[in-house]
């Protein structure tokens, strides 16, 4: 589907910045959960999966690093203790290969944190994408909808007004029969009449 102008929706929403959607309150209202296509469900997991990735690497780093200042920490105490402290000797042997670990570990976590706000970004596009899709049909068929509909009220309207023409022409014109019968044979005899013609007397 195009926008209009022949516009792509690719191209209309690419670089553009926009809300995450998943975040977003009214996106939520234009698509509740029991109307939501599978496809923009799937959509929806992987930038909501993203999103929990990128938070998760966030605390894990804040904890790595203060990890690493505790280890850097005991190295630099256990320095000034004698050499014959086991304990110091194996917190100086052992904290620099664990701090290397974290670094490197560190390292991988960065350049995955990296290039996560790009996969979020992108994933993010491919939901507006579908969405705007979706949007636009259901435009399309409210607006057939809302010219159908358009179409029967002005219909019906005439329908209507033909209706109380057609029945305000025959109040006058019975007005006129009573009154022509009630002057020609007097509203006695008009009255005989009328409860002769009631329906529990045919």
């Amino acid at each position: 589907m195009r926008l209009h102008g022949g516009l792509n929706f690719h191209k209309a929403f690419k670089g553009k910045k926009i809300p995450i959607l998943t975040l977003d309150e009214r996106w939520y209202e234009l698509f509740p959960q029991h109307e939501k296509p599978n496809h923009i469900k799937e959509i929806e997991c992987q930038l909501n999966d993203l999103l929990k990735r990128q938070g998760k690497l966030v605390n894990d780093m804040k904890d790595l690093k203060n990890l690493k200042s505790q280890l850097m920490k005991e190295i630099i105490e256990n320095m000034e203790v004698s050499e014959d402290s086991s304990n110091s000797y194996k917190i100086l042997e052992k904290n620099p290969k664990y701090i290397k670990e974290i670094s490197e570990k560190m390292a991988d976590m960065d350049e995955e944190l990296a290039n996560l706000p790009y996969r979020i970004k992108e994933t993010n596009e491919k939901l507006i994408v579908e969405s705007a899709k979706i949007w636009y049909q259901v435009l399309e068929e409210n607006n057939q909808e809302i010219g159908d509909i358009s179409q029967w009220i002005d219909k019906t309207r005439n329908e209507l007004k033909e209706k109380l023409l057609q029945k305000q022409d025959m109040e006058i014109k019975n007005s006129q029969i009573y009154t022509y019968m009630h002057d020609l044979l007097g509203p006695d005899l008009v009255q005989v009449l009328d409860d002769s013609f009631k329906p529990d007397n045919k």
